[in-house]
């Protein structure tokens, strides 16, 4: 994707590799008001539905969306059904999406991730086709692509940062050149902001964003996500790589380390275990700041609605609100559809 502060291309051949990935200014506040859509999303007082972001999974094969048992509600889209649901999400007011995929083959090193075969990089087009406003964000990592189920490449049992940062920014100049507005590593690598952040820029792509999962805590809630993506890993945990939910302040060292690599939106996720930590980053950042209300905190909510414990859409209210109290700028839900509709609904 090419937009603000770019020349609509790479840089010529034969240019020094200094020139190739330094070439104009470090800051690019225009990634996030060159389009109407992102000038609506980013205003700082803008309605609420502006602020949500659906998370949208696409998966291998065709047929029809795929229910996510551990998740009652929510579907896995194969490419060919995303543009009838850009299109849907257009006339309910949806401003934004975040894509993950997952391998219809995988591999130690999650090959088809970023490929000609990877499902985000042939849904983008359709959706951007479909909803020409849409808001189009993308995760990037591993874990769904890979035989092992980690976050990066594994090396004698353990995961390995830079051969893991190498996959990332070839994951993220695809998806960027297959019209992402916002790239999203995921992956917990120490210096992932930094090295997606070259690609892009070497790639000819320094008009897309960077949404930095800066603060990812290592959470009991991410099960039923994990159960859409059949991402759970074949040994071991995360907890190497992701953040430990005991360690405030090493979160806010990662928030900052993302900003100082050059992330134009910092990411704190899960959102209702980390309220406090998105109050202390609004305090000390001035970025725009999203947080993550994950799979986990969407399906209690709906088990306990569906056993008439609670009101879902006072639920759904109440934990967006406590989530902008916070000081969250953007919220990735899977309720999103739900607050703009201003309902509860089956999808």
């Amino acid at each position: 994707m090419t937009g603000p502060g770019t020349d609509g291309g790479p840089t010529p051949p034969g240019a020094a590799e200094e020139d190739r990935i330094y070439a104009g200014p470090a800051a690019r506040p225009r990634r996030l008001r060159w389009t109407p859509a992102l000038r609506a999303m980013f205003a700082e007082s803008p309605p609420a539905r502006d602020r949500l972001v659906l998370p949208v999974f696409v998966r291998p094969g065709d047929g029809p969306p795929t229910p996510i048992p551990s998740m009652p509600g929510i579907l896995s889209y194969p490419v060919d059904r995303v543009a009838a649901l850009g299109r849907a999400l257009g006339r309910e007011g949806v401003r934004g999406v975040l894509l993950f995929g997952r391998a219809s083959r995988k591999d130690p090193e999650g090959g088809e991730a970023g490929s000609d075969r990877d499902v985000v990089v042939r849904a983008l087009p359709r959706l951007r086709a479909a909803h020409p406003d849409l808001v189009l964000f993308t995760d990037v990592c591993l874990c769904a692509y890979t035989t092992h189920g980690h976050c990066g490449i594994v090396h004698d049992g353990a995961v390995a940062n830079d051969a893991t940062l190498g996959r990332l920014m070839a994951i993220a100049a695809a998806h960027s050149r297959a019209g992402a507005d916002f790239v999203a590593p995921s992956a917990m690598m120490d210096g992932q902001v930094a090295a997606v952040r070259r690609a892009l820029d070497r790639d000819g792509e320094a008009g897309t964003g960077i949404l930095a999962y800066a603060a990812k805590f290592a959470s009991a809630l991410y099960g039923p996500f994990r159960d859409a993506e059949m991402s759970r890993p074949s040994f071991g945990d995360r907890r190497g790589y992701q953040l430990d939910p005991a360690n405030g302040r090493a979160a806010l060292r990662a928030l900052a380390d993302a900003a100082d690599e050059g992330a134009d939106i910092l990411m704190v996720k899960p959102a209702l275990t980390s309220l406090d930590l998105l109050a202390r980053a609004r305090r000390r950042f001035d970025l725009p700041l999203a947080a993550f209300q994950v799979s986990g905190e969407y399906a209690m909510l709906r088990a306990a609605a569906d056993r008439g414990w609670i009101d879902l859409p006072d639920a759904i209210r109440e934990t967006l609100t406590a989530i902008r109290r916070a000081g969250a700028d953007l919220t990735v839900s899977y309720f999103a559809r739900s607050a703009a509709l201003g309902r509860e609904r089956a999808r």
